[in-house]
């Protein structure tokens, strides 16, 4: 089954696959508070908005324990930024979904992301036909194709290097790369390139 890019978080733990039968060529680097998902050296030129974007970005809010977003585009560092300043993640992501909406490619592709804290976990997509976030109490996946409803999933992982693989492994179809995160006192991540 594609369901391309997808999301898994939960309390303490969260991840990413970008999944892509278009543009396969892409990796994920880190850099300062980010992992950025772009194109491998060897990619095609390409002036598509949806290729490079942060995935990841680890958060110090003012008042509280570290968090971490977790997302398919561009909408990340918003959702990061209000976090920053204070917003609760629900908020946070109710507003930037709302306000970047789905991608306007020719899927109309949802932007779906997560906000994972030691002991808290909201996720949240926008799609054409809704915008859904919710808080979470067990690992929850949500999907751009398919599984574009947030459902419960079973992560055994336990760690943000772990969390990488098995979503990386997951038995969806057109695997490129994976980024993994756990947040407990501090964010830890973590990368699959193959």
């Amino acid at each position: 089954m594609y369901v391309g890019r997808f999301i898994v978080v939960g309390p303490g733990l969260g991840a990413y696959r970008v999944s892509s039968r278009s543009f396969p060529n892409r990796q994920i680097v880190a850099r300062d508070d980010a992992l950025t998902v772009r194109p491998t050296p060897d990619a095609p030129a390409t002036d598509n908005p949806y290729i490079s974007y942060n995935c990841v970005r680890s958060v110090d809010p003012p008042a509280g324990d570290p968090l971490a977003v977790v997302g398919n585009g561009s909408h990340v560092d918003p959702i990061a930024e209000k976090l920053g300043l204070g917003y609760p993640a629900r908020d946070a992501l109710v507003e930037s979904l709302l306000a970047l909406d789905y991608e306007k490619d020719d899927y109309d592709t949802p932007r779906i992301a997560g906000v994972v804290g030691a002991e808290t976990a909201t996720i949240g997509t926008v799609r054409r036909d809704a915008l859904l976030v919710e808080e979470v109490s067990e690992p929850t996946l949500v999907a751009t194709y398919e599984k574009d409803s947030p459902e419960a999933y079973a992560l055994a992982a336990d760690t943000a290097e772990t969390a990488a693989r098995e979503v990386y492994d997951a038995d969806f179809e057109h695997r490129v790369c994976a980024a993994g995160v756990a947040v407990d006192g501090a964010v830890e991540t973590a990368v699959v390139n193959e």
